[in-house]
């Protein structure tokens, strides 16, 4: 039987009342999320690292961890589902981009982290995030993986590394937990204006930016704004899915008309 199409399955945001998890709440990405899912009537928990505090962030609750912990993200992760009454969604945004090493060279342990808070930690959350998702008539997730992961990064193959493991866990998942109402998808973003990004030396900037065709870095709400509708009912039927931003940079223009 073919399924009936409604109104609603044209929204490109989440519904009103959705409870919507977000990791990294206090980093740039992770504010502009949770602004936006605040101003469409969303539930929202945020979670950072130990000790962060954030008394302007649009939350019912600002809750640290350290999520490469397993035990740790288990429990923050219960805590938050308690304090939303369930899950509906989970956004990871958590994560570092800091470790520059030669690959040659690279110190296993600071490789080691890199691939606990990029990767192992994006797992620990959603494993503990399943029962209350599995729970929810419809879940959604999203992860934020990166262009590292498909294009590679000279100087920090650990972030790259993890990022394509992203990719890959984000397939494995969708697939074994769409029988449960669960759908996952990635984005996987470029250059992006966070404050980071915004601190960067304009030389540095626009040396990067000589392989992006639209010639800028990616507006916050250009990212959030895929994330909503990947969250959306008019995603419902997209799950397993990497949707890359980058200002076209995957495109093979080397630069020929600019």
């Amino acid at each position: 039987m073919t399924p009936t199409t409604t109104t609603s399955d044209w929204h490109t945001t989440p519904e009103t009342g959705s409870r919507v998890l977000v990791t990294g709440a206090a980093g740039g990405l992770g504010r502009a999320l949770l602004t936006a899912l605040h101003d469409l009537g969303c539930r929202t928990v945020g979670i950072d690292r130990p000790g962060v505090t954030d008394e302007t962030l649009p939350v019912e609750r600002l809750l640290g961890a350290d999520l490469s912990d397993p035990d740790a993200a288990a429990e923050v992760v219960t805590e938050a589902s308690a304090v939303l009454e369930g899950l509906d969604a989970v956004v990871g945004a958590a994560g570092i981009v800091d470790t520059i090493h030669r690959a040659a060279s690279f110190p296993p342990d600071a490789f080691h982290r890199d691939v606990e808070a990029n990767l192992l930690a994006q797992f620990y959350v959603l494993q503990a995030a399943y029962p209350s998702l599995a729970d929810a008539t419809t879940s959604s997730i999203v992860l934020f993986s990166s262009i590292a992961a498909q294009d590679g990064l000279p100087g920090q193959a650990s972030y790259a590394a993890a990022k394509a493991g992203v990719l890959g866990l984000t397939r494995s998942l969708a697939a074994e937990w769409a029988s449960d109402g669960i759908r996952i998808n990635a984005v996987v973003p470029g250059l992006v204006a966070t404050p980071k990004v915004l601190a960067m030396p304009e030389t540095a900037r626009q040396r990067l930016l000589r392989n992006v065709p639209l010639g800028r870095v990616a507006h916050l709400g250009e990212v959030v704004g895929a994330v909503l509708y990947l969250l959306s009912p008019a995603a419902g039927y997209t799950t397993g899915q990497a949707l890359r931003l980058d200002g076209g940079q995957s495109l093979n223009n080397n630069g020929l008309f600019r």
